[in-house]
């Protein structure tokens, strides 16, 4: 999931090769970006709640990995409306003046890298939840849990011992 809003966010380009604004930005391109990222955030949001429901997610490395994910989930979540703005604005950018379509196009910039930067902080959070979760396996795996024999509580004395 990390590596998918990563490669989203590095993929989704909205200038040429010039680094400009293309004078026709593709309508059908740039709303698939927002549809892609809408399915994504449905993902992150998906395995936060799968989670959250989990026994884990009431440990104290649960709750940090819970964070983390729930993060995830709000930062993903954003990318898709700007995504959409972006599409918007290039379709409506063939019905304006040379002022106007500048403005349009400095918006689209930015709306677009907005969406893009909420999609790698998205990957970054589940990249730091994968980390904590991680951590405390190997934690585990250091300090492996007694087993039942070791952790059988002493025999009582009997009825006839004697206790000093």
């Amino acid at each position: 999931m990390k590596a998918k809003l990563l490669d989203a966010a590095e993929q989704w380009q909205l200038l040429d090769d010039t680094g400009r604004v293309p004078s026709t930005p593709a309508y059908a391109d740039l709303v698939q970006h927002a549809a892609a990222a809408q399915d994504l955030s449905r993902d992150v949001v998906r395995l936060a709640a799968d989670f959250a429901q989990s026994p884990h997610s009431t440990t104290r490395a649960g709750r940090a990995v819970l964070t983390h994910l729930a993060t995830a989930a709000t930062l993903s979540s954003h990318a898709a409306p700007h995504f959409a703005e972006t599409a918007e604005t290039a379709l409506s950018m063939a019905a304006t003046g040379t002022t106007d379509r500048h403005y349009q196009a400095n918006r689209m910039v930015i709306d677009h890298a907005t969406a893009r930067a909420y999609l790698r902080r998205a990957s970054e959070s589940l990249r730091d939840a994968a980390t904590e979760l991680n951590d405390h396996l190997g934690l585990h795996r250091f300090f492996p849990e007694p087993s039942r024999q070791q952790i059988a509580p002493s025999p009582l004395p009997g009825p006839g011992s004697r206790h000093h």
